[in-house]
This record gives C-alpha cells, sequence and structure tokens, in this order.
C-alpha cells in the first residue's frame, strides 16, 4: 500500500540517544512502515524521502532532540513536539516498546490529542544555552564557596564579616592559620572560584551583547534584580501573564470535581530556572519598592514563603508586559508619584 497511497502521512518518531524507531501512517491510521534507524541526520533523511511531501512528525520532547527536529524541518515536515508530562501514559501500559510508542505518538498527533511542547526556534534556543551555562557556573561557584566556609566552620574559624569573598574576607583566608590539608583545600577553592569568575563574566558578556538591542530587554532591566534568565525567551507565545506564570510553575494546582475544588502549592511545572530567578528577584525587593510592599503585606497574613511566591508571580506578570510592550506602565506611574 505505501507505493500507492499519496496522501499526507503521519510520522511518530521514538527518539533514544543512540538509536530511534519511526512509524508511517496514512490520515486514517493504516501503517505503511516502520523502521529502526542509527541516529544520523542522514539517515533520517533518508527515511524522510518515502514519507511524501509535508509529513506531520511528532517526536518527544526527551533528551537530544534538536537535531531530530531541526532536520525534520529543514526536508520539509511539520514537526510536532509532545510534551513529556502529556504522554507520560505510556509508561504504564503492560506491553511497553519503542514500535509502540512511536506508533501512540503517531495516532495522537492524526487526532488532534497530542499534548504538544513549544518547538523554540534556533536563536531561542541559542540564546537559552548560554543562559542556563551562566547559571550553572554561578551555581558551581556557590558550592565551591560553601565549601570554603564548611572548612573554616570545621577549624573553628569565626568569619565576623558580611561577605568572606570581598577584600577583608580574602586577607583573612590568606592569612589564618590552618592544618595543612584545610589550607590546601582553601587554596584549591580560590583558585577554582577565580577561574569561575572569569567563565561566569564571560557568559555574562555573551548574553549581554545578544540582548543588548533588544527593547523588552532594557524595559525589564527597571524591575530590581531582574537579569537576562528572565528576559531570554520569546513571549510572544503567551497572550496573558497567567500563562507565563503558568509556564513558570508558579501558578497554584486545581482539581475539581463536581463541587469539591482543591487549589493547593504551586504546579512547579515548567521552567526551574525562569522560576529561579523570579523567586531570588523577588526575595531581594526593597520594602520602598512596589514587589516588596506586596510581599510585606502578604507575608504578614500568610508568612514569608507564601508572601515571597506571590511577589514572584507578581514580577512575571510585570516581565511580560516589559518584554510585550517594551515598557511598565505600572513602573512609570509609581515613578511619577515619587
Amino acid at each position: 500500500m505505501d507505493a500507492g497511497y499519496e496522501g499526507r502521512q503521519t510520522v511518530g518518531m521514538d527518539l533514544h540517544r543512540r538509536r530511534s524507531v519511526l512509524v508511517r501512517m496514512t490520515e486514517t491510521g493504516e501503517r505503511l512502515e516502520t523502521v529502526r534507524i542509527t541516529n544520523d541526520c542522514d539517515r533520517l533523511r533518508e527515511v524522510m524521502t518515502r514519507a511524501g511531501e509535508a509529513p506531520e512528525v511528532v517526536l518527544e520532547a526527551t533528551y537530544g532532540w534538536y537535531w531530530a527536529a531541526d532536520t525534520l524541518a529543514e526536508v520539509g515536515a511539520d514537526v510536532h513536539l509532545a510534551h513529556p508530562l502529556g504522554v507520560k501514559a505510556f509508561s504504564y501500559r503492560r506491553v511497553k516498546n519503542d514500535e509502540r510508542d512511536a506508533e501512540d505518538l503517531a495516532d495522537l498527533l492524526r487526532m488532534g490529542r497530542l499534548p504538544e511542547a513549544w518547538i523554540a526556534p534556533p536563536v531561542t534556543r541559542e540564546l537559552r544555552e548560554l543562559v542556563r551555562h551562566r547559571a550553572k557556573l554561578v551555581a558551581l561557584r556557590t558550592s565551591v564557596k560553601c565549601q570554603i566556609h564548611a572548612v573554616l566552620a570545621a577549624a573553628g574559624v569565626p568569619v565576623t564579616m558580611s561577605d568572606l569573598f570581598g577584600l577583608a574576607g580574602s586577607e583573612l583566608l590568606k592569612t589564618v592559620a590552618l592544618p595543612t590539608a584545610s589550607r590546601a583545600r582553601i587554596d584549591s577553592n580560590r583558585r577554582l572560584i577565580a577561574a569561575l569568575d572569569w567563565e561566569v563574566d564571560l557568559f555574562t558578556n555573551l548574553v549581554a551583547g545578544r540582548l543588548r538591542t533588544d527593547p523588552g530587554y532594557r524595559a525589564v532591566q527597571a524591575i530590581p534584580g531582574v537579569g537576562p534568565t528572565l528576559a531570554a525567551d520569546d513571549i510572544t507565545r503567551f497572550q496573558r501573564p497567567a500563562q507565563l506564570a503558568s509556564w513558570a510553575g508558579l501558578t497554584p494546582r486545581h482539581h475539581e470535581s463536581d463541587t469539591t475544588v482543591h487549589r493547593g502549592r504551586i504546579t512547579k511545572q515548567g521552567s526551574r530556572l525562569v522560576r529561579w530567578a523570579a523567586v531570588e528577584a523577588a526575595q531581594h525587593a526593597g520594602k520602598q519598592e512596589q514587589l516588596g510592599a506586596l510581599k510585606e503585606r502578604v507575608a504578614a497574613r500568610r508568612g514569608r514563603n507564601i508572601a515571597t511566591v506571590a511577589a514572584a508571580r507578581k514580577l512575571i506578570g510585570l516581565v511580560f508586559y516589559g518584554l510585550r510592550d517594551h515598557h511598565i506602565r505600572c513602573l512609570d506611574t509609581l515613578s511619577r508619584a515619587a
């Protein structure tokens, strides 16, 4: 039937690290071909030559999906990305294998029931990678600094300054008398911090260079504590601030059945990095600022943690308007009032 079928084909791809399975089927769900390939761009192009003109292809947002999505787009396929949480039920089947997974993905797409994730364009993906790498470098540097604090604590050395890695703290680290092993660890960690400082500055400049001419990025800089992490994405796919907050995992869970409604903690389903950046900025908001005042009001009623999340949710809304409109009107109003 493959040779005689001229309609639009639907292709499900179960992507893995080394090999993948592709299932081609007709618009009515009849299977045309099942093939297992070694992950290679040329091999994937070869298989897709049999899928006809402008096939619809679905693959799961799993480890290393970029190359496959880009290759499929190059050959003219209409690429869809399945959201991992939406197809999680696959793992509960009594019979689970790569062929069944690829077939079920194709069926969901064919019937219009596929839970889709957004495929970011290459430029946005590159910017995301730079921001993520910088965040990982900062986390590594923080871990190394914590090790230095631990060494001093184990040696019974009091740290009287607020910043152990400022001028006074650096002098303490140079001159304090420590056992040989502790001194070796301190010196090693200080060298690592110096190297990580250089790398963090490098990637900070790379991200800033990409965003320097972006009017949305300049607008969100008016929000205290907001850096490139909250601006390194395309928010045009969101129509309202609530959708951006949901993508960041800052909206509450909602379970409803008949007259029973349960609303719980935030979902934490979405971009962990964006959620972290929003919470960090909210934690450092001053009492005289709009977010700080909101945090104080909520903290008086609900506690400090809930107040910080509420301020982060508000901050995400301001970021949305800044990136969309290239200015934040409520901040303009506050500055005129001051």
